[in-house]
């Protein structure tokens, strides 16, 4: 690995697939090696050296997950899956990328190639800068993350903002979260560390096909202390909610009935990342004051998000920006620190604490230090 030419190790079982993908990547820029087999890959990993690997899912012999697995465990490298991405593979596909695969693409079937081939080489370039994850089982996850809470050194220094009133039978306020690239696995880092009597509605932009947030959601519901789902139709936003955004559309708040709501929305065409999260958070910013929403901006390529909660800071909302240190990709969070908009800098892992500092009883009821400010 190093400078130059970027190499590629593709992996399918599929000599029609293999040259298909190749062919995209190599009119991209990059060398190209290929594997027919997980058991092919495996043994030329470390005479390859690839700076990212594309791997099916579905193969003969060792599928894609076990190839993962070993990879993760004994050659980390940057692996883009590249499935049919169905409902049916769905939960396969979620699994993949639990156990750090950077992220999920369209295969390129033929008749098809344009956007999908223009997504399969973005999200390869991508991968090849991003930080392989090695996953341990969640249960251990959480155990460290716990451990981290119970000390002092996650504790950023920024105070909570003053509470705001409330109308009454609406919620106090609002978590909004946006995530792209490395997701899955990254929200696992957070959300089962929200408490059950988390006082304010979380709601995630997570950018992911249509086929998936369903699982996602599903997934994320069994870890949690709170209940999650998808946002498939008009979700009135409750403490003890995680709403997550359902893909291939955008959410937005509105206030129906007087009560607040997360709304499904078709897709902006203007915006090229969706569930889009300067839509969501813009559409919170109407309805809400800057003090009673914060705004956490996790990994993902791109610069999503950035704009809108750069505007939040800067109007006296708190914002959360994952570090370098956690983030599989660092670019939208990169982003929101460079426009001057992350009130607090974090690893992945140390970010419920802080929500929780922030938004516990006390903490609202005590405000923020003297001669201190967010």
């Amino acid at each position: 690995m190093g400078g130059g030419v970027l190499t590629v190790l593709v992996v399918d079982d599929s000599a029609l697939m293999r040259r298909r993908i190749a062919d995209l990547l190599v009119e991209a820029g990059f060398r190209v090696e290929t594997a027919a087999t997980g058991e092919e890959a495996l043994a030329r990993l470390p005479e390859v050296d690839p700076d990212v690997v594309t791997l099916d899912i579905t193969m003969p012999g060792m599928d894609g997950l076990t190839c993962l697995a070993r990879i993760m465990v004994e050659h980390p490298k940057p692996v883009v899956m590249v499935s049919a991405l169905t409902g049916a593979g769905a939960g396969e596909t979620l699994e993949a990328l639990r156990l750090g695969a950077v992220e999920a693409v369209q295969k390129p079937a033929a008749g098809s190639i344009g956007r999908i081939g223009e997504e399969l080489v973005e999200t390869v370039r991508a991968a090849a800068s991003s930080r392989p994850r090695r996953v341990h089982g969640l249960r251990e996850r959480l155990r460290l993350a716990r451990a981290r809470i119970v000390g002092e050194d996650f504790v950023a220094p920024a105070p909570p903002a003053p509470p705001s009133v409330a109308v009454e039978g609406e919620v106090e306020g609002v978590v909004l979260v946006g995530v792209s690239t490395g997701g899955p696995s990254t929200l696992e880092d957070i959300l089962p560390l929200l408490p059950a009597g988390f006082p304010w509605p979380v709601v995630v932009a997570q950018h992911m096909p249509v086929a998936f947030t369903a699982t996602l959601a599903r997934r994320l519901d069994e870890m949690c202390a709170l209940s999650v789902v998808e946002v498939e139709r008009a979700t009135v936003l409750e403490p003890g909610r995680i709403c997550i955004a359902r893909g291939g559309a955008d959410v937005e708040l509105a206030r129906r009935g007087g009560r607040l709501q997360a709304v499904c929305v078709p897709a902006s065409p203007d915006r090229p990342w969706h569930p889009n999260t300067d839509r969501l958070v813009t559409s919170a910013m109407r309805l809400l004051p800057p003090d009673r929403l914060v705004g956490v901006l996790l990994t993902g390529m791109g610069n999503d998000g950035a704009a809108s909660m750069a505007e939040l800071h800067a109007r006296g909302g708190r914002t959360i920006a994952e570090s370098e240190d956690s983030a599989v990709v660092f670019g939208m969070p990169q982003d929101l620190i460079r426009r001057g908009g992350a009130g607090v800098v974090l690893p992945s892992d140390r970010i419920a604490g802080q929500l929780n500092r922030w938004l516990s009883p006390a903490a609202r009821r005590a405000g923020p230090a003297p001669g201190r400010k967010d």
